[in-house]
């Protein structure tokens, strides 16, 4: 491309160079990419439906700082970044509407800072439409408004690898701490993977070895990571137990092929475990499967224009960011991969602005008007799934609310506890504490949910028909929305099949 910068792997154009033109790219550039954003937005807040009641892991992440509901039990793998960043709702008001509406807005705001990290390195119309390729991915729509981590991580590794193409001014330094910290404040794990390539060339490569931008990197990463090591030692036995817990949580990371999982995911599975069935429909999966030789496209091209460092550095992190969701955990959610995609979504974006724009023979042909065609029909499937997974999803959140209304009516009113099955959200609907004494989440046992029941009332939800488990089999039958519940003795159940008087 003749306005692509001409970049080598020894770095990018100066501050010098990067001035130069400035003032003509923030008007073209910025006005791209507030245009992708605010589409970007508004989708969010019409298609997403900001009254979609919380899941189980936002109602984990939610409870540890609302005043609705005590706090869930924080499991390994989890960091505290997602409750910092719902705190100045949540803390004060339990309006699911409303905290979406703060997320959409934020996650709008955090890609428009991390396209803007790149400014300077590929031209405006590239990030435009890379962040077109990114906010148009159902996934990325989905979960832009929602309390989890994994748009957070996508936009703090898209705006790393910018900030570090251009670490050779103060502010793309700062830029590059922040966006570090900001991943691993996250979730550390996938930061380490996202910013591996870049360690390993600011360490193992020469002409990339500069202390600055490693501080930078590396600071960035420690300080985001802090929490998560403190609360490590506090409450794991250390770092390494708790990345030894992580791993149980997860099933055991370990050499474990899941790229079938993740295609199976992408028909808005929002989570994949056990994974089975048939993959999706082609017209679904086919952007997926088509990724790869984007990849290699753009690669080529920009072997071809000798500016490969803004290519291949974010390929690589790319690579880096999915390989343990594609490769080393045994089960799948299409959110996991959010950070490759918005990687990849420059490269691949610059491939397509330069075949449409192309000279020659290949101009005269209708490229144009085929990729258009191909991208409209990708947006299609791509609502066409959010669609469907936006009502599926909102009607088992009702369900879990309607659960929770009526465990009121049977008198388990705050301050309670719920056990059993889909405890966690039905739990934080109803304003109860929540426990579990098996599974990955066990965090008591069954004299410990007896003693709580001599205080509270105790609610155990199990599958309708199903038995209840050993430490409840005297209690009161009754049901609970599309669920059966049994209820502790000392809860009153006006609405039980057999009567237990209250103490």
């Amino acid at each position: 491309m003749s306005d692509s910068p001409q970049a080598t792997l020894a770095g990018v154009r100066g501050p010098g160079d990067l001035r130069a033109g400035g003032s003509r790219w923030r008007s073209r550039g910025d006005a791209g990419l507030l245009a992708v954003v605010g589409a970007f937005t508004l989708a969010q807040l019409l298609l997403v439906r900001p009254g979609m009641g919380l899941g189980w892991d936002e109602s984990v992440y939610v409870s540890q700082v609302s005043s609705h509901a005590p706090a869930a039990f924080f499991s390994a793998p989890r960091a505290r970044g997602v409750p910092l960043l719902v705190a100045p709702v949540a803390a004060w008001s339990s309006s699911t509407a409303l905290l979406r509406t703060y997320l959409a807005v934020l996650s709008g705001l955090g890609l428009l800072l991390a396209l803007r990290a790149w400014r300077g390195v590929f031209p405006a119309r590239v990030l435009t439409t890379a962040g077109a390729l990114f906010a148009g991915l159902w996934v990325t729509l989905f979960y832009g408004p929602q309390a989890m981590p994994n748009h957070w991580v996508a936009v703090g590794a898209l705006a790393a690898t910018g900030y570090f193409l251009r670490a050779r001014t103060a502010r793309a330094l700062w830029g590059l701490a922040l966006s570090a910290a900001l991943m691993a404040l996250m979730r550390p794990t996938d930061a380490l993977w996202a910013a591996l390539p870049l360690l390993v060339l600011l360490v193992g490569v020469r002409r990339w070895r500069r202390p600055a931008p490693l501080l930078a990197l590396a600071g960035g990463l420690a300080l985001g990571a802090a929490p998560w090591v403190i609360e490590a030692y506090v409450s794991y036995g250390g770092p390494a137990r708790r990345l030894s817990d992580a791993s149980r949580v997860q099933g055991g990371l370990g050499w474990n092929i899941a790229v079938m999982d993740q295609v199976r995911g992408l028909s808005g599975r929002t989570l994949c475990r056990p994974c089975t069935g048939d993959p999706p429909p082609v017209v679904v999966t086919l952007w997926w499967w088509a990724l790869p030789l984007l990849a290699v496209g753009a690669a080529v091209v920009a072997l071809r224009a000798r500016r490969t460092a803004p290519t291949l550095v974010p390929l690589a992190c790319a690579a880096s960011a999915a390989f343990p969701y594609l490769f080393l955990i045994g089960y799948a959610a299409p959110r996991f991969l959010l950070p490759a995609y918005a990687l990849l979504a420059v490269p691949v974006a610059d491939l397509l602005v330069h075949r449409a724009r192309s000279p020659g023979r290949i101009r005269r042909r209708p490229a144009p008007a085929l990729l258009t065609l191909a991208l409209a029909v990708h947006l299609a499937v791509q609502f066409a799934v959010l669609e469907h997974t936006v009502r599926r999803t909102t009607a088992a959140h009702r369900e879990w609310a309607r659960t929770a209304a009526a465990l009121h009516r049977l008198g388990v009113r705050p301050p309670c506890l719920v056990t059993g099955r889909d405890y966690v959200p039905i739990a934080f609907h109803a304003g109860c504490a929540s426990a579990a004494v098996r599974g990955h989440d066990a965090n008591t046992g069954a004299a410990g949910l007896a003693a709580t029941a001599r205080r509270l009332p105790v609610a155990a939800l199990v599958r309708p028909g199903g038995a209840p488990p050993a430490y409840a089999r005297s209690w009161t039958p009754a049901r609970a929305g599309a669920l059966d519940v049994y209820l502790a003795p000392g809860v009153s159940a006006p609405g039980s099949r057999t009567s237990s008087p209250a103490p």
